[in-house]
């Protein structure tokens, strides 16, 4: 695929090339295009000349791997299986650090909590009571 089209609205030609050549560089021959803006049922994304790209596969020419699954949609060549690498997916070193010592925190957390705490009871504390004077005798010195 040679990349055309503005900054930040790409448009592609499907092109024989040699592999040597750069993305964008020299070409042997346009056998198609491919417009990613457009929905996927428009029939407008994707054009193929069918009857070249047969002559160069019969060639020997080797598609890359998002042509082989336009071919393959197109039936022209057996439908690749879908590459996933879930290595890449997993979080770095960093992150996995992270993560790691965030559920060591949660672990203990929950350890902590699944212990019951010893209840420490305070006795209770008693203030002295004081013999108070009768209400009579208090009246008697205010007046």
């Amino acid at each position: 695929m040679s990349r055309g089209g503005a900054k930040k609205r790409p448009f592609y030609k499907i092109v024989v090339a040699d592999s040597r050549r750069p993305r964008d560089g020299k070409f042997i021959e346009k056998v198609g295009f491919f417009n990613p803006l457009l929905p996927k049922d428009k029939t407008e994304r994707l054009s193929l000349d069918i009857e070249r790209i047969k002559y160069w596969l019969g060639q020997g020419a080797q598609p890359s791997e998002r042509i082989a699954r336009f071919l393959g949609e197109a039936k022209l060549i057996p439908m690749p299986k879908q590459r996933n690498n879930p290595i890449k997916a997993l979080p770095k070193k960093k992150a996995q650090e992270k993560l790691k010592k965030a559920e060591d925190a949660k672990k203990a957390a929950e350890a902590a909590a699944a212990q019951p705490a010893p209840v420490e009871v305070a006795p209770a504390e008693t203030a002295p009571v004081a013999e108070s004077a009768p209400v009579e005798e208090i009246k008697e010195e205010n007046q």
